[in-house]
Formats: structure tokens, sequence, C-alpha cells
């Protein structure tokens, strides 16, 4: 029962090394590794547009806020403000 033990783990051993060595040959972790980084700096690039996108809408809806006032003082009888008059 000895013999057996000791084969079992020789096996497991050469096995270990076996499977180490093909994994060496192989590129797949090196791709993987790359598509990662690809998505990582897409994603971080969606991140950044995104970002922007929210600031422009933050500000345009400040100007629609601002411009309402005025359609409400219209529609109570105000005049129109414009730009003064240059000299």
């Amino acid at each position: 029962m000895d013999y057996l033990k000791r084969f079992w783990n020789w096996l497991v051993a050469k096995l270990k090394i076996y499977w180490n060595l093909l994994l060496g040959k192989t590129t797949i972790d090196e791709k993987v590794v790359e598509t990662y980084n690809k998505v990582e700096d897409k994603v971080e690039d969606v991140i950044d547009e995104v970002q922007e996108r929210v600031e422009n809408v933050k500000t345009e809806l400040k100007d629609v806020k601002e411009e309402l006032k005025d359609v409400v003082d219209a529609a109570r009888g105000k005049k129109k403000r414009g730009r003064p008059r240059k000299k």
C-alpha cells in the first residue's frame, strides 16, 4: 500500500510539472490580461464621456431654469429684457 501512495504522489508531482510547462507555452494568460486592459481603458473613456455629458446637462438645465423665469414674467405682462443699447 505504501508503494501506491508514493506512486500517486510522484504522478501528481509530474502532472503539476507538465501542467505548468503547458501553461508556460500558451499565451492565453497574456491575451486575457491584454483584453482586460483594453476593456478597462474603454470603460474609463466611457465614464469620462458620461461625466462630461452630465455636466453639460446640468449647465443647460440651469440656463433653461433662468429662461423659464423670463417666460413667467412675459406671461405676467412684463416687457422683454434685452441687451443694453450701445452708445
